[in-house]
Formats: structure tokens, C-alpha cells, sequence
């Protein structure tokens, strides 16, 4: 059994349920020692009041002693020990007899008779009945005895020991409640995982039209369903492309593979001078050519998406870039019968490649030219050709440089531009045009190795060419 066969793991191994696990861990965990933390100082204080209220009753007994006399301070204990309560006593002499009370012994923590405290004792007397508890203060009194004001707080410890109960089983409660919901959401999560993961097994196996469901609740799993859908979503245009590029070089490349073989074969069969057989291999050089430039192109797009040559970057005059290929191209304008012009505006410079900058700029006139207006019907009638329009212009933009190269050509449908782009996309359909259809994409990639773009607008008539240029990539 493989592993994309074997059964999904139960919910509570999802990373959902264990995270949930244990941030309520933590939880019971701070909790509990919020609620000891409240108990104990809720005991403190009661017993803080406890204390301060014997204080106050042990002074009137100490008075009582002081004014007159220990008979009437065991009278006073005797009258009090008849009255229900919580109040408990116990009066020594000096020589540690019993004279009063309730208590039926000292108790040994307040024995020393320097602090009041809690204590243990036993309500029916003996040693090992010790089974409730107390809160008491010694008082010295002024003949030499020791007098234990005290009360039982066993209501009190009831009360701390129902609450600290309360919270335990509330937090129990809580903690075992959020198990349960996380081991939902953990099977909720999980049942979205894995049919992405069927839908991942799908791709794999070849469907590339499969998509990762989405709930559209635009939660985490669903940003990271978009995510890899869209780049399903491009994959899919590159396979879409290559095949089309496979197609394409092998249409583009067998017709000049074919007329080099032919002429070279045409060569050598027909040939019968020396001065025939140098045509021949001229025009066989001049094919193989072609097929070299192509296989450069096709190198230099790559060497550019690569940013290969990033490390070539310099300031970069454009305007005189700009003029040096118009002027280049104004000989190739001119037999076509076209008009170029420029309008460059001066001390327009960005960081960049030159030669890159030249060759993108060169690839759109030769485009411009090749497909421009040739409006030459007059020249039947002996009258001078009308000219069509190649127009280039350099504008300096904040935070960059714009490139127009404009013609009043057919144009390229709306539809169709993004398309005209591509490596070796030719819209003319019997390719019986020159080129390459690799001069937009040249373009293209410079652009992106100077973090520019390339456009293709309609120029009314006409197709214009869009270059931006940022100053620096």
C-alpha cells in the first residue's frame, strides 16, 4: 500500500487538535493557578478578619482581668462559653492549670503566647480527635496567665474547599469542552485537507483541469486553495505554451532546414562552376544564419529571465540610445517608402543595459516597419509613392522613462495582444511573413530585467508599442 493510499490519521493527530490541546493545557494550567492564587487569598483575608476581631475581644478580657481581678475574667469566659458560636477559650495560671474554657488544651502552635495563628483541635477533647480548625491569639495577662481567644473556621474552610472544588470541576469542564470542539474543528479541517489531498493525488496523476475545493469562507485554507489554484492556473498556460512553442519551433525551423537542404542539394547537383557552386554556398550560409539567429534569440530570452546579465547595468543615456537605432533604421524606413520620425526628449537616463535597451527598441522599429501602412498605389501611375508613419518617441516619466513606437498599420486585435507577446507567436497565420515571431518577447524580457513592462495599445490606426522603464530596477 502506498502512502497516498493509506487512511487519513484520526482527528485528534491533526495539527488543529494539537495545537487546541495545548493552548487548553495552558489554559487549565494559568486557571488553576489563578483559582489557588484566589483561594488562598480569600482565606488569608478571612482569617486577617477573624484575627482582628479576636484582638478586639481579647482587649475587653484583658481589661476585665486588669480592672477586676482573674475570678471575674473566668466568670466573663464561663458566660461566653454558654453562648452558641463559634467562639472557643482557654484560661491557664501561672502554673499552667486550667482555670476556664472550652478548649480542652492549649494549643501547642500558640503555646509560646507571642502571635495568633490557625490551630487544630478536637471538639469532643483528646488528642487524636484534633479534626476541625481554628483561628486564635494568645493574650499574657497581667498576673501572669495566658488567656486563647480563638474561633472555629470550619465553615470557612468548607467554603475555600467548595470553591476551590467549583473551580476544579468547572475548569475540568472547560478543559474537556475544548477537546471536543477541537477535535471538530480538527475533523472539519481534516476532511478539507484531505480532499485537497485527492484533488493533489488527481493532478498528479495527470488532470491538470483539477482545482483544490474552496468554501469561499476566505479563511487560511482557503487563501492557500486560491494560491495553488492560480498556479495550477499558470502551469497549465506554460504547458498550454510549451506545446504550442514545441509546435512552433518545429514549423519555424523545418522550413529553413528543408530550403538549406535543397539549396545545398540543388548545389551539387546543378553546379558546374566554381562561381555556381559559391552562390550556392552562399545561400546556404545565409539560411543557416537565419537558424543561428533564432537559436540566439531564444538564448538571450532565456540568459534574460534568467537575469543573467543584471551585473551589466549602467547609467544609461536613452534619448541617444533611441536616435542611435532610428538612425540606423532610417535607410530600411525609406525603402519601404515609410516616414520615421523621433521626438526624444534630452537627458532621459535610467539604469540599464545599452545594448539590451538598443536591441529592444531596434526589435520594435523593425516591427513598426515591417507591418506600417505602405500606401504605394501611385506608382503605377508613374506618380510619386505616399509614405506611410513609423513614429518614436521618448518621454521622461517621474520614476522612469516611457518608449512609444507607434505605426498606422492593421493593427492586432484587442484580444490578441497579450498573445502577440509570446515566444514565437505569429498572428499571421500562414507564417509566410519573415520572422521569428521572437521580437516582442526579446522585448518582453528586457522589460522584466528592468523591473519595466511592455504594452501593445491601438494607435487609431495602427498598433502602438509601449515600453516603461523604471530609473532603476
Amino acid at each position: 500500500m502506498t502512502a497516498a493510499n493509506k487512511r487519513a490519521p484520526p482527528a485528534f493527530y491533526t495539527t488543529v487538535f494539537g495545537v487546541t490541546a495545548a493552548a487548553i493545557v495552558a489554559f487549565l494550567v494559568v486557571g488553576a493557578l489563578i483559582v489557588a492564587g484566589l483561594v488562598w487569598q480569600t482565606n488569608r483575608v478571612l482569617i486577617e478578619q477573624v484575627l482582628q476581631t479576636l484582638a478586639a475581644e481579647a482587649q475587653v478580657l484583658r481589661a476585665t482581668e486588669t480592672s477586676d481581678g482573674i475570678e471575674a475574667l473566668k466568670r466573663a469566659i464561663d458566660a461566653r462559653v454558654e453562648l452558641p458560636g463559634p467562639s472557643l477559650y482557654y484560661l491557664e495560671d501561672t502554673s499552667s492549670t486550667k482555670l476556664a474554657g472550652n478548649l480542652s488544651r492549649l494549643p501547642p502552635e500558640l503555646a509560646s503566647g507571642t502571635g495568633g495563628g490557625v490551630f487544630s483541635y478536637s471538639q469532643r477533647g483528646g488528642a487524636s480527635e484534633a479534626d476541625r480548625l481554628a483561628a486564635g491569639l494568645p493574650v499574657r495577662l497581667n498576673g501572669g496567665g495566658l488567656l486563647i481567644v480563638a474561633r472555629d473556621i470550619e465553615d470557612q474552610r468548607a467554603l475555600a474547599t467548595r470553591i476551590r472544588l467549583l473551580a476544579l470541576a468547572g475548569l475540568g469542564c472547560l478543559g474537556l469542552g475544548g477537546l471536543g470542539l477541537g477535535l471538530v474543528i480538527g475533523r472539519s479541517v481534516l476532511r478539507r485537507v484531505d480532499s485537497m489531498r485527492k484533488a493533489s493525488r488527481a493532478i498528479m496523476a495527470g488532470n491538470l483541469e483539477q482545482r483544490l475545493p474552496r468554501t469561499h469562507t476566505g479563511d487560511e485554507l482557503d487563501r492557500l486553495a486560491e494560491s495553488f489554484n492560480a498556479m495550477l492556473n499558470r502551469i497549465e498556460q506554460l504547458m498550454h505554451g510549451l506545446r504550442e512553442v514545441s509546435d512552433n519551433i518545429a514549423h519555424d525551423l523545418k522550413t529553413p532546414l528543408n530550403r538549406l537542404r535543397n539549396r545545398a542539394e540543388t548545389t551539387l547537383r546543378d553546379a558546374t562552376t566554381i562561381k555556381e557552386l559559391q552562390e550556392g554556398l552562399g545561400q546556404a550560409i545565409e539560411a543557416a544564419d537565419d537558424i543561428i539567429k533564432t537559436f540566439d534569440s531564444l538564448l538571450l530570452i532565456a540568459r534574460l529571465e534568467a537575469g543573467a546579465v543584471s551585473a551589466t547595468l549602467e547609467d544609461v543615456d536613452v534619448g541617444a540610445v533611441v536616435r542611435d537605432v532610428v538612425e540606423l533604421y532610417e535607410p530600411v524606413a525609406e525603402e519601404a517608402h515609410l516616414l520615421l520620425t523621433c521626438e526624444v526628449a534630452d537627458d532621459v537616463v535610467v539604469r540599464a543595459n545599452r545594448r539590451l535597451v538598443g536591441q529592444a527598441v531596434a526589435n520594435l522599429i523593425d516591427n513598426a516597419i515591417k507591418y506600417a501602412n505602405r500606401r504605394s498605389k501611385g506608382v503605377a501611375n508613374g506618380d510619386e509613392p505616399s509614405v506611410g508613419n513609423v513614429r518614436v518617441s521618448v518621454v521622461a516619466r517621474h520614476g522612469g522613462v516611457r518608449i512609444n513606437v507607434s505605426d498606422d498599420g492593421p493593427g492586432i486585435d484587442a484580444k490578441d495582444r497579450q498573445r502577440a507577446i509570446e515566444r514565437f507567436v505569429r498572428l499571421e497565420k500562414s507564417r509566410t511573413a519573415p520572422g521569428t515571431g521572437l521580437g516582442l518577447s526579446l522585448v518582453a524580457a528586457v522589460a522584466r530585467l528592468h523591473g519595466g513592462s511592455i504594452r501593445l495599445e491601438d494607435n487609431s490606426p495602427g498598433l502602438r508599442a509601449v515600453l516603461d522603464l523604471p530609473a532603476g530596477p
